[in-house]
């Protein structure tokens, strides 16, 4: 349990797909004027990161990479079928934000429509295939810690998103330079934020 609680400690702050990594930013920047909107994204992203993660990790290790087909008989020990983890990756996550898309477009027209193109372009997200390769790349021992740290990494992107869209509510009632208006101050606040969540590398966990 509490390697669990490290992990999504971790994902969130330490390991944050955003600040870390720098992953998701075009929808990152552009859905981030209102906290509203934010909250939406981000929460679709939790629910794709929370279920692609652990799904692509059952096929990681069931089916794509040498040796994992060893279950259906013997004399597929040697079989390695790692060259279509990508492939196979980017079809789950397709899968699941079609999901998500018809499920927003039933119950909450209006988010649907403030959302615009941003929420099909989840499936070509970077931080979401992000967060499977970074599952693949750490090696996780049970689908129970695969499913923590997708979870963790969504709660990261959420809470990403939703400070920059607070703070850029705040900013439109100062006194921001021209030239700096927009886009220029969002690179600025996100590059300190980056930098304060720096901090969170010194948790030794």
């Amino acid at each position: 349990m509490e390697n669990l609680f490290n992990i999504f400690v971790k994902s969130i702050f330490v390991d944050n797909l955003v600040f870390s990594t720098f992953l998701g930013m075009c929808s990152y920047l552009a859905v981030s004027k209102t906290v509203k909107t934010s909250t939406g994204l981000g929460i679709a992203v939790v629910f794709v990161l929370t279920i692609t993660v652990p799904v692509n990790y059952l096929l990681e290790n069931y089916i794509l990479k040498q040796g994992a087909l060893s279950w259906l008989n013997s004399s597929f020990a040697d079989v390695d079928l790692s060259f279509l983890s990508f492939i196979m990756f980017i079809a789950v996550i397709a899968s699941m934000v079609q999901l998500v898309e018809m499920i927003i477009e039933k119950y909450s027209p209006t988010l649907y429509s403030q959302l615009g193109i941003f929420l099909p372009l989840i499936a070509v997200n970077c931080a979401i295939l992000g967060g499977s390769l970074f599952m693949q790349q750490k090696q996780f021992n049970t689908i129970g810690e695969a499913t923590v740290y997708g979870f963790g990494s969504g709660i990261g992107w959420l809470f990403a998103i939703i400070t920059l869209a607070a703070i850029r509510e705040k900013l439109t009632y100062s006194n921001v330079p021209a030239p700096l208006r927009g886009l220029g101050i969002t690179f600025i606040v996100t590059g300190l934020m980056a930098m304060a969540f720096m901090g969170f590398m010194g948790i030794k966990l």
